[in-house]
């Protein structure tokens, strides 16, 4: 048993626009005590108010089908077909661009937001493309960044239509939502889950359970570590597997209720520095760190 319940549940779905308004303050928080990352903080955090601006306006998705449901479940596929969700991505990219022209921003990115904006068709599909596969080519990150946001607010609205007894497990690290990677993952006290790890989708911002030492790459347990920037016990750290040669991080909210699963895995970039003559290679996904 776990904090007082005998079975965590699977997912925890999204509310868009609460998480979004919650993820803008913390980088804004995180932003003032971070003299070297402030100006990307901030820009983020610009960033992410208007993905909650946009979750404000859409529509709530429709529900799946209920025969969809059913197969998904005995298939052990995800809940959200991502073919469907890139057909409407048009018209939501078009919406957030709007949005995030408004917003003070580095030149580079300027440059990058414009590029988005003079993009054609095919060009915006080719993103669309990437982000929904989880590959961001590292010689046009920009761009992709701004899709990536968009995108961020459109799976989440549909996650949020799911019935959340509706996904099953498919498998280690693999969101039972939407099929995404996991940005990080998360141990958590509240709700009933107390000590609970639960991983952190990049694209659709579900939460999912996950054994709590467990290689989220490829789901081995014999060879797992950790390391951190701090000494002694340190709310963020690398959980390193010696199966796969991959790490991710994890986050212990547990010990610090403030951490939020993508503002502080951004602005853990130390971590990610420390790591990057090592070994291992990151596993997961974080549109919002490729390239860092």
């Amino acid at each position: 048993m776990i904090g007082g319940y005998d079975k965590a549940p699977l997912v925890r779905l999204p509310d868009p626009e609460a998480l979004f308004s919650a993820r803008a303050a913390r980088l804004d928080y995180l932003a003032a005590s971070s003299a070297n990352l402030a100006p990307y903080l901030r820009f983020l955090a610009a960033l992410t108010r208007a993905q909650a601006e946009l979750a404000a306006e859409l529509p709530e998705a429709p529900k799946p089908a209920a025969d969809w449901e059913a197969l998904a479940r005995s298939s052990r596929m995800p809940q959200i077909d991502r073919h469907h969700l890139k057909a409407r991505m048009p018209e939501v990219l078009a919406l957030f661009l709007a949005k995030a022209a408004r917003i003070d921003m580095p030149e580079a990115a300027r440059f990058a937001l414009d590029a988005v904006l003079a993009a054609s068709d095919d060009e915006r599909d080719w993103l669309f493309t990437n982000v929904l596969s989880d590959k961001i080519p590292q010689d046009s990150v920009a761009p992709h960044l701004f899709v990536a946001a968009a995108v961020q607010v459109h799976a989440a609205i549909a996650a949020a239509a799911l019935n959340p007894e509706a996904p099953v497990p498919i498998r280690t690290g693999i969101c039972p939502a939407c099929g995404g990677l996991p940005s990080a993952s998360i141990v958590v006290e509240d709700k009933g889950a107390e000590g609970t790890r639960y991983a952190s989708c990049s694209c659709c911002q579900t939460l999912w359970n996950e054994v709590r030492i467990k290689c989220l790459c490829c789901g081995e347990t014999g060879k797992i570590s950790y390391r951190s920037v701090e000494n002694g016990d340190a709310v963020i750290k690398a959980e390193l597997c010696g199966d796969c040669d991959s790490w991710t991080k994890i986050l212990y909210q547990n010990k610090n209720a403030s951490l939020e699963q993508l503002a502080d895995d951004v602005a853990s970039l130390g971590l990610d520095l420390k790591m990057r003559d090592t070994e291992w290679k990151r596993g997961g996904f974080n549109p919002f760190l490729i390239g860092a």
